[in-house]
């Protein structure tokens, strides 16, 4: 089994530039010694989250929160090419997370939640903050158990009106939905630049956003004969993706 990872991130975190001593503390401390359990002499890996990593062993564990690591050697994970952005609309419930997880573990490398007029659900005020921090917190938490380097950037909300300017902006943008007139598994796709998917809500894309979504250069695909939820037909696309870019290899 491959040594599990753990963040080193915030102000006071040291940076990871070579072989040497360095502690892990607070939250994510108390989860590798109080939780994980882990020991001297074991393997682990530390990562600051934006591609860097630091593989070692336990070198020291100190009350219920600290663990001291000897670094034996540090990589960097390049930015990936193409990247994987993926327009989610909100699910109703607790799919939110689901998508999110299934999708960092899958590869993608952006999130964007979408506001969509058909959306159940709707962020406003506190409790929109808390859904973006759930996000967030999922993101992370995902990126450690899939062993990720560089964890997915989840973005602020952003509506129909927003989300244009990222499609025209793309290499490639394409909005999955089941009548498109193409499959996404023969589209043309690029070696670089971002790849944009935007995935609908349960009720579906509306035809003015899908109107605007062409506008800005993003035209409908379809996955398969079936229909996929919201929660999961991001996974399934960047899967495809992912092998059909090479990134799978």
């Amino acid at each position: 089994m491959t040594a599990p990872v753990f963040l080193l991130d915030g102000p006071d975190a040291p940076p990871l530039t070579g072989a040497g001593r360095v502690w892990l503390t607070g939250p994510e401390g108390r989860h590798a010694v109080s939780v994980r359990r882990m020991r001297v002499g074991e393997s682990i890996v530390l990562t600051d989250g934006a591609g860097t990593g630091a593989s070692g062993t336990v070198a020291a564990v100190e009350g219920k929160d600290r663990l001291e690591v000897a670094v034996t050697d540090v990589r960097s994970d390049p930015v990936p090419r193409p990247r994987i952005i993926v327009v989610q609309a909100l699910p109703k419930g607790d799919r939110g997370e689901l998508a999110v997880e299934t999708m960092t573990e899958t590869g993608v490398d952006v999130i964007v939640p979408w506001a969509a007029s058909r959306c159940i659900t709707q962020w406003r005020g506190e409790r929109g903050a808390k859904s973006l921090a759930k996000w967030r917190a999922t993101a992370r938490e995902a990126g450690k158990q899939s062993r990720r380097l560089r964890f997915p950037h989840v973005a602020e909300p952003a509506t129909t009106r927003q989300v244009a300017p990222l499609l025209s902006g793309a290499a490639f943008a394409a909005v999955l939905h089941e009548e498109g007139a193409a499959p996404l598994a023969t589209a043309p796709l690029p070696v670089d630049g971002d790849v944009v998917l935007v995935v609908g809500p349960e009720g579906g894309v509306s035809p003015e956003e899908l109107a605007a979504f062409a506008e800005a250069g993003a035209e409908p695909y379809r996955l398969g004969r079936t229909v996929l939820r919201t929660s999961t037909a991001g996974t399934a696309a960047t899967s495809l993706l992912l092998t059909r870019t090479g990134r799978w290899s």
